[in-house]
């Protein structure tokens, strides 16, 4: 896969940021253009780590300010062998993320 970046999740897991998923954010989430960096840094020093749906695990972190306004920014990865960034979008709901149960929190 052509990895653009990558980060290191809080176990200690490159999380790796392809092209075509990237693609894919910015396609579903057209405001995620030019937050790359709020992306990779929300899995490396995130507040929160949440359950995903199956092993996915949800990074959150709060932005007081991004391109849109004061947002959560949520990225969904998995770990494993080679991790990877699922998706990712914006929030002002975070409880709604926390609710699913958080692993480790800041």
């Amino acid at each position: 896969m052509n990895t653009i970046m990558a980060a290191i999740s809080k176990n200690s897991v490159p999380i790796r940021l392809t092209y075509k998923q990237w693609v894919h954010i910015v396609d579903s989430h057209d405001y995620m253009a030019g937050n790359m960096d709020l992306v990779l840094e929300s899995i490396d020093n995130p507040d929160y780590i949440v359950r995903g749906w199956t092993d996915e695990l949800i990074a959150l972190k709060h932005y007081d300010k991004t391109t849109i306004s004061e947002k959560n920014v949520v990225v969904i990865y998995k770990e494993g062998n080679e991790g990877f960034i699922i998706t990712a979008f914006m929030t002002s709901k975070q409880n709604t993320i926390l609710k699913r149960g958080i692993i480790w929190e800041k």
